[in-house]
């Protein structure tokens, strides 16, 4: 017994990892989880032709992963403060991986689309940990500021690098490394993580909100699925109505038990500040108009341009720089005028960008068709997405700062999701059912233009509902 102690005595303890590679680790989990948001969009002409998809089957491709990272993320964020964040971080990799291997092997268009939504909730375990983790590793103060900067860096850049990553892929490969890809990178990340990070917990005894998460994403997923029917069988048909009114049911058994349960996945007494509830209602409505962007930009490029998967991923490199230097830019501007002004004033510029997208053309040139106005729509994204952010957070209890968080991301991921399956709708109906050059650039205009008359209605739903200021700590 004695001999036992003085043997555990003379161990010396592991010594903690360096604080740069837990950092590093979290941001390539997050680099992963964002960069799978868009990378996919150049693969999508080549995925419709090796696997035969429908028009509507191409939008699920994206719309699969982004419902189920939307409907979980709140929950994944839960089960990181009970179980444990690295443990969710490794079962969210894991899932994430092996989803990614599945996809990138799929025989069928249904086997795609499973391994997406896999995906989507494998990201939606490992998005909430990255962060707490990192927060969890390096101490408050400057040091902390830098990692999250850092963080939100790797973020952007994911989503930034998509295109070009897809694009480069497709052309050198095939679109299946689009997702195979993730799988060395993933694993690499995985051995990492169990040597290196360090467990951490809220502990805090409350239960999961697994009904929750289960009703707001199949309430979601029903509803999108009802909106692309409309495509097909119009509005009034039963094809059409049932699934619309059995998601709109869904959604509201949702509001119904997130009032009622102990521990709700989102409690809706945060709806009563305005702030919360009105920079959430904006930013879906944002979300709604912008998400699908990447969408129809790369199937304008590659269907009717004729540019190949990389060039079209070169072309919209601008775009995606553009979003970064909006949300840098916004901070400084939010000092001066206010988050309110600002988040008002990046709607109006994306509207812009939007509207002059809309009147694109079957032979536009890249400066002018694809380049200037792609450049407008992401500045406004970048400059209004900060503020919407800050505005939802500010005044928050440091108990709710995740949850808040959580919830401004969720809101614009499901915002994204339904305008997508919307949009996706009004474009066909543009091509007026002819698949041709012309009649495809009439239907991609039609959602674009459709897209700004929607956020010029989100920049007057923020003039009049946002409040004036909000605290000094989220403008700064």
């Amino acid at each position: 017994m004695l001999e036992a102690a003085e043997v555990s005595r003379r161990t010396p303890r592991p010594a903690a990892p360096p604080t740069w590679l837990v950092v590093a680790l979290a941001c390539a989990g997050q680099f992963l989880v964002v960069l799978d948001v868009s990378v996919v969009n150049v693969a999508l002409p080549s995925m419709r032709t090796d696997l035969g998809l429908s028009a509507s089957g191409l939008q699920w491709v994206v719309n699969a992963y982004a419902i189920a990272f939307a409907g979980f993320m709140l929950l994944g964020g839960r089960a990181g403060d009970l179980y444990g964040r690295k443990r969710m971080f490794l079962v969210g990799l894991t899932l994430f991986t092996l989803a990614s291997l599945g996809g990138g092997l799929a025989q069928e268009g249904w086997q795609l689309l499973l391994a997406r939504t896999v995906q989507g909730l494998g990201a939606a375990v490992l998005a909430p940990s990255t962060l707490t983790l990192l927060t969890a590793a390096v101490p408050e103060g400057p040091a902390r500021a830098r990692a999250i900067a850092t963080w939100t860096a790797v973020g952007a850049g994911g989503g930034a690098a998509g295109g070009l990553v897809g694009g480069a892929l497709v052309d050198l490969l095939s679109w299946r490394w689009v997702l195979l890809i993730n799988v060395p990178v993933g694993a690499v990340v995985l051995a990492g993580a169990v040597l290196w990070l360090a467990e951490s917990r809220a502990g805090d005894g409350r239960r999961l909100d697994l009904p929750g998460a289960l009703l707001a994403t199949t309430g979601l997923a029903t509803l999108a699925y009802g909106i692309v029917q409309t495509e097909a069988e119009g509005w009034t048909a039963a094809a059409t109505l049932v699934p619309l009114l059995v998601g709109l049911a869904l959604i509201a058994l949702f509001l119904l038990v997130e009032a009622r349960t102990a521990a709700p996945l989102m409690p809706l007494g945060l709806l009563r500040r305005r702030s919360v509830a009105s920079a959430n209602a904006a930013m879906f409505v944002s979300g709604s108009a912008m998400f699908c962007m990447w969408y129809f930009m790369t199937l304008y490029a590659q269907n009717v341009l004729g540019y190949t998967p990389l060039e079209a991923g070169l072309a919209l490199v601008p775009s995606s720089l553009s979003v970064v230097v909006g949300s840098k830019l916004a901070p400084r501007l939010m000092r001066p005028a206010g988050a309110r002004t600002v988040a008002t004033l990046g709607t109006l510029v994306a509207a812009a960008g939007f509207a002059w997208q809309s009147t694109m053309s079957a032979h536009g040139a890249y400066v002018t068709g694809i380049m200037i106005p792609g450049m407008l729509m992401m500045l406004g994204a970048g400059l209004a997405g900060t503020p919407l952010a800050a505005l939802a957070t500010s005044g928050a209890a440091p108990g709710e700062a995740g949850l808040v968080s959580g919830l401004i991301n969720t809101s614009r991921t499901m915002g994204g999701s339904l305008g997508l399956a919307v949009m996706s709708t009004v474009a066909a109906a543009g091509t007026g059912g002819e698949g041709g050059a012309e009649a495809l650039t009439e239907g991609y205009a039609l959602a674009f233009r459709t897209s700004a008359a929607l956020l010029l209605g989100g920049a007057a739903l923020m003039l009049v509902w946002l409040p004036r200021k909000t605290s000094a700590s989220s403008a700064g």
